[in-house]
Parts: C-alpha cells; sequence; structure tokens
C-alpha cells in the first residue's frame, strides 16, 4: 500500500505564538487545532505530515510545534516564498501578499512525491474526515484522468453563533463527483434561525443541509504538474497584480471543467469546528471536551 502524506497549510502563521488562534489553547492541556488534526492523520494511517510555512520561522516552527511529533510521525517541511515563482515570473514591485493556497501546495512540488492530503491549519475536521481521506488516499489510482477527493460537511454543522462565515457550496454529480464549488462569503442564522445567505447582492435561504467545502482535499501526486501549468496561466493573465491569489479550490474546478480530474465527494459526519470569531474559542473548548468525555480524543494527545 502506497505512502500517504498530509499537507498542512501553515505559512501564514507569525512567528509570535500568543495571539495567533492556529495555536490557541483549547485542549486541556494546551493543546492546538494542529496537534488534533496530526493526531487524527496518525490513526487513521497518514505516514508523513508535510507543514508548509515561511522560512523565518522555521527554527520557531520546528522547536515549538514540529518536535511535539518526534517519533509519532514522519515530519517535513516547505517553504512559502513570494519570489518562488516558476517560468522566470519576477514578483511585481510593492506586493507583499502571498500568492494563495495554490501556490502553497505548488510550493511543496519538491517533496510530494505521491498521494496527499491537503488541510488547513487552524480547521478542527475531525477524526473521519482523515479516515475517509486515507481511505481514499490509499488506494487513489490514476486512470485517464487525475483521481482525487474532497471531505465535504454539512453545512449547518459549520457555521458560528457569533457571526457570517464563508463557505463553498459543493455541487454534486449523482455518481458522487464534485462539478463544482461556488464560495458564499456570508452565510449566517437570522433571528428566525433560517440560514440565509447574502449571494451577489440577494439574501438566498438555504436548508442547511447542504455539502460546503472547508478545504480538505485529497489528490495523488500526479496533480502538482497540472497545478505549476495553470500556476503559470495565473501569473500571465494576473501576474502584475498586487493582492491577486491563486486558490486551490479555483485550480481544482478549472481541471474539473477541462475534463482533467475526477473529483470524488466524501461526505464527513463529524462537526467541523473553528476559531472565526474571538467568540468562538469558548464554544470549541466546550465541544472538545465533550468528544474527550465521550471517550473520541484522549485527554492528553502526545
Amino acid at each position: 500500500m502506497q505512502e500517504i502524506t498530509l499537507v498542512v497549510l501553515a505559512a501564514g502563521m507569525g512567528s509570535r505564538y500568543g495571539g495567533l488562534k492556529q495555536l490557541d489553547a483549547l485542549g486541556p492541556n494546551g493543546e492546538s487545532v494542529m496537534d488534533y488534526s496530526v493526531f487524527d492523520a496518525i490513526r487513521a494511517g497518514f505516514d508523513r505530515v508535510v507543514f508548509i510555512i515561511r522560512k523565518d520561522f522555521e527554527k520557531e516552527f520546528r522547536e515549538h510545534i514540529g518536535s511535539r511529533y518526534d517519533g509519532k510521525i514522519k515530519v517535513d517541511y516547505a517553504f512559502q516564498s513570494l519570489s518562488d515563482l516558476p517560468g522566470g515570473y519576477k514578483v511585481p514591485e510593492g506586493r507583499e501578499k502571498p500568492w494563495g493556497t495554490g501556490h502553497a501546495v505548488y510550493s511543496a512540488r519538491g517533496i510530494i512525491n505521491g498521494p496527499f492530503a491537503v488541510i488547513n491549519a487552524d480547521d478542527f475536521y475531525g477524526e473521519d474526515c482523515y479516515r475517509k481521506l486515507a481511505g481514499f488516499l490509499k488506494n487513489c489510482q490514476d486512470s485517464e484522468k487525475i483521481s482525487g477527493c474532497i471531505a465535504t460537511f454539512v453545512l449547518e454543522n459549520t457555521l458560528s453563533e457569533n457571526g457570517s462565515v464563508s463557505r463553498g457550496l459543493c455541487s454534486i454529480s449523482d455518481d458522487s463527483l464534485l462539478k463544482k464549488v461556488v464560495e458564499h462569503t456570508t452565510i449566517s442564522r437570522n433571528a428566525e434561525g433560517k440560514v440565509i445567505s447574502v449571494f451577489e447582492g440577494k439574501e438566498l435561504e438555504l436548508t442547511g443541509k447542504e455539502q460546503v467545502s472547508m478545504n480538505a482535499w485529497g489528490f495523488s501526486g500526479k496533480i502538482v504538474e497540472k497545478l505549476t501549468a495553470l500556476f503559470e496561466e495565473f501569473l500571465a493573465a494576473r501576474g502584475t497584480e498586487l493582492k491577486s491569489e491563486f486558490y486551490l479550490p479555483g485550480a481544482v474546478d478549472r481541471l474539473i471543467n477541462d475534463n482533467i480530474a475526477n473529483i470524488t465527494v466524501l461526505n464527513s459526519t463529524d462537526n467541523w469546528f473553528g476559531v472565526t470569531y474571538r467568540e468562538d474559542k469558548p464554544f470549541v473548548q466546550a465541544a472538545i471536551r465533550k468528544l474527550i468525555a465521550d471517550g473520541r480524543y484522549p485527554e492528553t494527545l502526545f
């Protein structure tokens, strides 16, 4: 059975740990979201974790985070750099903003050599998500198309009581393949408890049962070559802009539209947790305590 890798998008983190939600103490012994992600990945059968970070805080990250997993899982690092561009492209003068999640995965091209999953560093996806991703990736085989998957969540299991959220609503074919992801940037419950999206200037009522993307993907290693080509196209069209971003979901959508990739939809039954707002933290801490009380996680992870 082939080795599978978990790629964690963590380049948005800074070196001042105290105020970063990615490293907030959410578990009873100071565990962060990433600790739970790595724990779930290990027990799901992932062989390696690759953290995509910035080079300027490599030392701190290795010492304070990576060292926690010594002897538990193989750990590697890739570095997202503004100047790491293909095809002779240059960073336009004045640009400071990173190139986005698609570029983050591109940054790991030198060490991705087989099937891999991609997750956000600050999202709590739950055990079921990792088991389904691992189950797909262990048997991932390309045919005439690139093989991939997305773990989706039920919309109502991903909402915040403290404000609106951004979610990608998924269109799914009868044979459980992803057709499209449409980003809705303002979803919340109204005073009557209905799930409402303000989309393109109009208020839409949703059921809450829609399947949404939380940026938990799985791919064969072959996709990296296609991402590189799409990134070059992006740079040709928008590389002189100071804030444009090459998003991973947009790249996947393009591969689906071009009939290059089949993306299987894996429906996760777990609740997604995230600290979108400062007020979300007590809720997430309480949810984790309940998972521990229910026997889903040990009191101490590592």
